[in-house]
């Protein structure tokens, strides 16, 4: 189980190195000057909309690796801690129960300024 979470963490930061290096290499839509003040080529919010390139196909893939292996990881992780829960376990044994005043002590002041 060890070496599965091994390897999922490798794919994980490796996908995680990929969404950065490749959002990076990217050209912004909007990062010329006259693309901010109406000059873009079409009437759309975001400028004009092409079919994707290879890099944001690759960084989309990425992020679904990266999604799906945070997820398995979050899975794996909390595997053998089902039983540890305050209302699933069974108690065993009760606490000890001491009166107040059965060992005839007297209870301690107040310490609390008046």
């Amino acid at each position: 189980m060890e070496i599965l979470k091994t390897l999922i963490w490798v794919l994980n930061v490796v996908s995680a190195v990929a969404i950065i290096v490749l959002v990076l290499m990217q050209h912004g839509k909007g990062a010329d000057a006259g693309a901010a003040f109406g000059g873009g080529s079409s009437g759309s919010l975001f400028g004009a909309t092409g079919s994707a390139n290879f890099m944001s196909r690759f960084t989309a893939v990425s992020a679904v690796v990266f999604f799906s292996t945070c997820l398995g990881l979050a899975y794996l992780s909390s595997g053998g801690k089902r039983e540890l829960g305050v209302m699933e376990g069974q108690v065993n044994s009760a606490a000890p129960q001491v009166p107040g005043g059965a060992s005839g002590e007297k209870a301690p002041a107040s310490t609390i300024p008046e």
